[in-house]
């Protein structure tokens, strides 16, 4: 399957990337128009390609171009376009009764109730001033409408608009001026209908464009000063104080406190941070005063790179969006033809009336309007992809929000996904009459000398423990069996039971451990011994703790239908064992290098259909890519997860994993809902011409219900809860 970023890249090919320019657009009403503005980019001189992301009100112009010419472009809709990374001041939120779209349908609306009043004066007879009545309110509720469609009209572009636009023409040529009017006001309610839905999907994205201030406390030369986050460099030193936003990413120079990640990560808990730690713009301190020296600047920050790829990914076709795309583009020609035939056929060969055949070919075409099929999709994809930034899950496009949705098996790489990936210790087993904490104190004292991973835990261990380390010297490390050191006169070994075996090797104390060992090894622990050349003196048993979600995540992903779930590690076979019995997972394959990571997704594809890999986004990067969709963990601050998987749980949190496949089959599920329903409303509205009952305003009323059932089914979306099950629907 072809990433987004390939599939832009070989768009793009061709154009030097200095010549990319990348623009928000303000002003968009329907995904139509977006495409109409699109297509007039496309042809001014000097651009050699254009792409609208009309989820993320964007569009991407490459070659040689200025503002005012891609703003005269859009003069149609009277779109205005600013540079993307321009702050743009918000305006203050007009009261309705000052907004043009609904002046427009409230003036519409008075003249169509005065022409009934006046129709209703005149027993129902239509006079000069009804007709009047009713052309003004056709002329003030549909007069953008007009303009595109006879746009189109003259470039032979057939969209809704034109279609509208010839039905309310036709409509007062035969002398039916009310429906006519009425048809314009519901065709202007539809309209304001979508255009508030789509603002309403994008205000996730808004939300977290306005998560990070606008500026930040930088201390220069020896004072505090307040500068805009696009004038702060990286080296710069940032003062935040407790319950300020943190404006820049960012490590702790000095101080620490909770911080509040949920915007980055959906973490509800604060994370506790210090000297050394990162933190992200957008993130809020707690109650600690701290120095950060900046790492990023505003426009790579964790956070600016989220913004961009939930942007992309809105942008991103799904293979249903591109279905209805490609079924809109032969639905609309079809359904003229099929008008045309209904106003004309039945007069030319059976001599039927004409003015009743072209009143059901109008209505024919206002029934075949395509609002509600065009919408249907990307409503859903938006909304759902927004919602899960907002949770601290990042999905890189519709299409693997679709693939989600189908995902019948879900496999894990264990260190690092299902295990925290820091090895703790699990067991100490005292032998001989050494006290277990002064054992303890003496393997930490030879193992601070040492790198390795199992030494930092039992260096850990006895600092949480309180035990007490004496002074070693003359350390030396023994590849492959442990370390030694002189501690209190004698030389102290730490290390694998293999070390003491050759060390006791005539002794019998050793040969009594055995099965003490063999059954800490059997649980998927690392066993290691701590003792002098004449006697062992410590058992000590280490292991790769578990996560706490993980036994709860297994059980939510069969409860969210996923049937098959497995294990796939280079750990040993024990270890992958004991992680795969305590965590409930269906099969595990133990002692796998990456590339046979990559031959156990294809045998499961194969096996059980599509599959999800989840793993760290970098050690797993071949089987991420080899599997249907590739879900990284711990995205937050790490470039190589936000690019390498197609899903990103922003924080080490696997609670999201089984929300994200939730919320997938939800949306694919409302996906399809929304077409069904589209295409049925059409049918049914359709079926009323066989005995004459249809007619332009309940063929209008049928497009706005179908258009407004589409947005509200699809805004259910947002109810899908990031924890526990779904809210009741």
């Amino acid at each position: 399957m072809a990433k987004p970023e390939d599939r832009r890249d070989i768009a793009a090919a061709g154009s030097d990337a200095r010549d990319r320019h990348v623009y928000r657009v303000q002003g968009f009403t329907c995904a139509g128009c977006a495409g109409t503005f699109e297509k007039k980019v496309r042809e001014l001189p000097g651009v050699t390609e254009a792409q609208v992301n009309f989820g993320a009100a964007k569009i991407t112009v490459y070659g040689s171009v200025s503002l005012m010419e891609l703003e005269k472009a859009g003069e149609f809709e009277n779109l205005k376009l600013y540079p993307e990374h321009q702050r743009v001041e918000e305006q203050p939120k007009e009261p309705f009764w000052r907004n043009k779209a609904v002046l427009t349908v409230i003036a519409s609306g008075l003249l169509l109730a005065a022409g009934v009043i006046a129709l209703w004066l005149q027993a129902w007879e239509e006079s000069m001033l009804s007709i009047m009545l009713f052309a003004a309110s056709i002329i003030t509720g549909g007069y953008s409408l007009f303009i595109k469609g006879f746009s189109n009209l003259a470039r032979l572009r057939f969209d809704m608009n034109t279609l509208m636009t010839i039905a309310v023409i036709g409509a007062a040529i035969i002398g039916e001026w009310s429906e006519g009017a009425i048809v314009v006001l519901l065709f202007a309610v539809s309209e304001a209908l979508e255009s508030y839905s789509m603002n309403k999907a994008r205000q996730s994205i808004r939300s977290l464009m306005d998560i990070a201030p606008r500026e930040a406390t930088i201390e220069r030369d020896g004072r505090q000063i307040s500068i805009p986050v696009e004038d702060i460099r990286v080296g710069d030193r940032m003062v935040v104080k407790p319950g300020q936003k943190i404006a820049m990413d960012g490590v702790i120079l000095s101080g620490e406190s909770g911080i509040n990640q949920a915007a980055i990560t959906g973490e509800s808990i604060p994370a506790w941070k210090r000297d050394g730690d990162e933190v992200f713009a957008g993130t809020i301190n707690g109650e600690g005063l701290l120095m950060i020296e900046v790492t990023r600047t505003s426009v790579d920050t964790t956070l600016a790179k989220i913004i961009h790829l939930v942007e992309e990914a809105q942008a991103e076709r799904a293979p249903s969006q591109a279905f209805v795309d490609r079924f809109a583009r032969y639905y609309t020609p079809f359904i003229m033809l099929v008008a045309l035939g209904v106003a004309v056929l039945p007069p030319l060969i059976g001599g039927a009336d004409w003015s009743h055949w072209v009143y059901e070919g109008l209505a024919v075409l206002v029934v075949g309007c395509p609002c509600a099929l065009v919408i249907s999709t990307p409503i859903a994809i938006v909304t759902a992809i927004g919602s899960a930034a907002k949770r601290g899950v990042l999905i890189k496009g519709g299409v693997y929000l679709e693939e989600a949705g189908r995902i019948k098996a879900v496999v894990f790489d264990k260190t690092g996904t299902l295990t925290r990936g820091v090895p703790v210790v699990t067991d100490l087993v005292p032998v001989g009459e050494a006290p277990v904490q002064t054992a303890l104190g003496r393997a930490a004292a030879v193992e601070k000398g040492s790198t390795h991973p199992l030494a930092a835990a039992i260096v850990r261990k006895a600092e949480e423990s309180g035990a007490v380390s004496p002074q070693a010297e003359s350390f030396k490390s023994m590849t492959g069996l442990g370390a030694q050191a002189a501690v209190e006169g004698s030389l102290y070994q730490v290390g694998s039971p293999k070390l003491f075996a050759e060390l006791l090797a005539d002794s019998r104390q050793y040969g009594g451990l055995t099965e003490q060992i063999e059954r800490l090894q059997a649980e998927g622990k690392t066993v290691m011994a701590a003792g002098t050349d004449s006697r062992i003196e410590l058992l000590i048993a280490v292991a790769d703790e578990l996560r706490a979600a993980s036994r709860q995540t297994i059980a939510a992903l069969k409860q969210a239908g996923v049937m098959h779930t497995a294990v796939l590690t280079g750990d040993n076979r024990l270890a992958a064992e004991a992680v795969a019995a305590e965590v409930g997972v269906s099969e595990y394959r133990a002692e796998l290098l990456p590339q046979h990571k990559v031959e156990a997704v294809k045998e499961l594809k194969e096996k059980h259909g599509r599959v999800a890999m989840v793993g760290d986004g970098v050690n797993d990067a071949p089987a991420l890519a080899s599997a249907d969709v590739g879900i990284a963990m711990g995205g937050a601050g790490s470039d190589a997860a936000l690019e390498t998987a197609d899903i990103v749980l922003m924080a080490d949190d696997l609670e999201k994993l089984p929300f994200t496949i939730r919320l997938s089959r939800r949306a694919l599920g409302v996906i399809k809902q929304n077409i069904a329903f589209s295409l049925a409303i059409k049918a049914a509205a359709l079926a009323l011409l066989a005995p004459g009952l249809l007619t332009l305003w309940i063929a209008i009323l049928a497009d706005m219900g179908a258009t407004l059932a589409v947005t509200l089914n699809s805004m259910r979306l947002l109810r899908v809860r990031s924890e526990g099950q779904d809210s009741q629907q």
